[in-house]
């Protein structure tokens, strides 16, 4: 168990085994607030419902208690049966209105706290969504942060909406102990002692068995997280092949048999020693009742209170534990829930860092210059720079080629260009302008990515291309055929069963899936469909069959014309005929100039250069 428990994977609070009764109230506070700040954002007419439903209800219980006593008194004065009956009956309509409109009322919050919880998981939901869309690109390369995110949409939105509905039954509870310790006061004041001997054991019993709990509920977690992930992997259908193609499904089922065996071992320690502690709080309640009724006894005796008023405390005696008792569970629940909900804070809090100011002077419309000065890059929690000290010039209108092996930092420079990273050191210009002091939704409106491993949107044809620019003006979908005709993906939506409102997923029933090659041709149409000035294409046929790569490379061609063209591959073929090549190694720029130029410099990228030739063409003869 304890390697399963170690802090990879492991949601702590260190105090949480050291909190006594103060600090619990402490941390129900804490963690009340921000549900109640999304609760007031998200469900305000049905939060102020369900409060004066409360407080209505606890009225209508209260009432109910007291008129309980007259019908009692009635009930047990001298005189004959049918003549006691006639003279409690108004008192006894009153308790049956009373209780009625309790019940009536309990009912209304049902409704409204329908209505509620749903409305606080999609306002988390969405302010979760909302922040991790906004923040910088660079915040998806830290582990921390991505780690965070993750928490935060699986665990902690769902412990926020809990963590609602067990606010709308704390505030029932305390209403209805308020309710009950009210007329137990106004019976007689000397009941109020008595009311304590009934409800603390109870409460010190549930108390009690509510802190064994909280106390191991990171251990829980933990383990709980294990499983579930191994679960995940289990159940995916972008696991299952890999899965069967290694006949990996002892091991997935080992692994899952080693996590749930201590999560179970963990579940039944905590359940025995809350079942002791059960144990013990009703003995000990049983204790309280017994000296309870003694206590009655002895005010009966002394003549304090009436029997009718003894009568009415000991059901308000119950009435209180079995308040108290749901008080407590409740409360104890949004305390557990206190760790999550602060994760999700500091989550929001975290991104609200990393997001980018959303001012900057206008971009022009397809700048003249794009220019990298000494720019070095860092992706976070690394040491290593991806980039270091990179400067180049690309003037508009121009196609070049970012090439080099793998992790030699091609991407990454086109990414900073782009917009999407800011440079650790050095500056990216547009115009001479610093990236940084434009707006960000302008230069995004400037540029088309379209990358290796492109998003496999599960929606339509239509949509999945649409995508590209969804606020495009598009009549009668020219713009949009056309994309799919230069980047022949027209082809694969001809041999979809519905063409264009085919569903793209096999997760939903009637969804189509498409190969690799298939879903780089919507790619490329998505951002041909875009049209922006700067296109940047990385590895943009990788997956294609050659046939497909010659047509897509035939559209680039007349596609370029107008704009510029950041090209990044692999094979140096396809570059022949860039205006300027950028060969990039361990993160240097290192060769610079046309094909013919770097063939005759016969360095680097002639010797790349060579090697591709002789696996494409083992006879060619390559210039040197």
């Amino acid at each position: 168990m304890g390697e399963l428990a170690a802090p990879d994977w492991r949601l702590e609070d260190p105090a949480v085994r050291r909190l006594g009764p103060i600090g619990l109230l402490r941390r129900l506070g804490q963690a009340a607030r921000p549900v109640l700040a999304i609760v007031r954002e998200a469900a305000p007419r049905s939060a102020v419902t369900i409060l004066v439903l409360q407080v209505a209800a606890g009225v209508a219980a209260a009432t109910g208690l007291l008129a309980t006593t007259g019908v009692l008194a009635e009930l047990l004065s001298a005189g004959p049966t049918a003549d006691r009956i006639a003279a409690a009956l108004p008192g006894l309509a009153l308790v049956v209105a009373a209780f009625g409109a309790r019940g009536a009322l309990d009912a209304g919050t049902s409704f409204a706290q329908a209505r509620l919880v749903p409305a606080v998981r999609r306002a988390a939901e969405e302010r979760l969504y909302a922040a991790s869309v906004r923040v910088e690109l660079a915040a998806f390369d830290d582990s921390g942060f991505y780690d965070r995110l993750h928490r935060a949409r699986d665990r902690a939105v769902p412990h926020i909406e809990r963590a609602a509905e067990n606010l709308v039954e704390l505030i029932g509870a305390a209403f209805a102990l308020a309710a009950a310790t009210t007329s137990v006061g106004l019976l007689h004041p000397a009941l109020l002692p008595v009311l304590l001997l009934g409800v603390v054991p109870e409460g010190w019993a549930v108390l009690r068995a509510a802190r064994v709990e909280f106390a191991n509920m990171t251990v829980t977690a933990t383990l709980a997280r294990r499983v579930w992930t191994i679960a995940d992997l289990a159940t995916r259908r972008e696991s299952a092949a890999e899965i069967r193609a290694f006949q990996a499904q002892g091991f997935v089922l080992d692994d899952y048999r080693r996590a749930a065996d201590a999560l179970q071992a963990q579940e039944v320690r905590v359940g025995l020693a809350q079942a002791r502690t059960r144990a013990t709080g009703r003995a000990m309640a049983g204790v309280g009742i017994a000296i309870t009724y003694a206590a009655l006894a002895l005010l009966l005796n002394l003549g304090w209170v009436a029997l009718a008023v003894a009568g009415t405390a000991v059901i308000a005696i119950r009435a209180s534990v079995a308040a108290l008792t749901r008080l407590v569970v409740a409360g104890n629940r949004i305390v557990e829930q206190a760790l999550y909900v602060s994760d999700y804070q500091g989550f929001l809090v975290d991104s609200a860092a990393r997001t980018p100011s959303a001012s900057g002077a206008p971009v022009a419309s397809g700048p003249d210059c794009y220019s990298v000065a000494d720019v070095t890059f860092r992706y976070p929690g690394t040491d290593e720079p991806a980039l270091h000290r990179v400067s180049l010039t690309i003037p508009a209108g121009q196609t070049v080629a970012f090439v080099g092996e793998n992790g030699s930092g091609k991407t990454t420079l086109a990414k900073l260009i782009a917009g999407l990273y800011r440079p650790g050191s050095g500056a990216i210009r547009w115009d001479g302008t610093d990236i940084r002091d434009l707006d960000p939704a302008d230069l995004a409106a400037q540029v088309v990515m379209v990358l290796q491993e492109p998003v496999r949107w599960p929606t339509t044809a239509r949509a999945n291309i649409r995508l590209g620019r969804p606020d495009r003006p598009d009549p009668d979908d020219a713009a949009l055929l056309l994309a799919a005709r230069h980047s022949r993906a027209d082809e694969v939506v001809d041999r979809l069963p519905k063409r264009w409102e085919t569903l793209l997923s096999k997760l939903f029933t009637g969804g189509q899936e498409l190969s690799g090659g298939q879903w780089q041709r919507m790619a490329i149409a998505r951002g041909l469909y875009r049209d922006a000035p700067l296109l940047i294409w990385d590895e943009p046929t990788a997956p294609l069959d050659a046939r497909a790569e010659a047509a897509v490379y035939e559209s680039l061609r007349q596609l370029a014309a107008g704009r510029t063209v950041i090209l990044i591959t692999h094979r140096l073929a396809s570059v022949r005929h860039a205006d300027q090549i950028f060969l990039l190694h361990g993160g240097e720029l290192v060769e610079h100039g046309t094909h013919e130029e770097l063939l005759a410099a016969d360095l680097r990228y002639a010797e790349l250069y060579a090697i591709q030739a002789r696996i494409y063409a083992p006879d060619a003869v390559v210039p040197r």
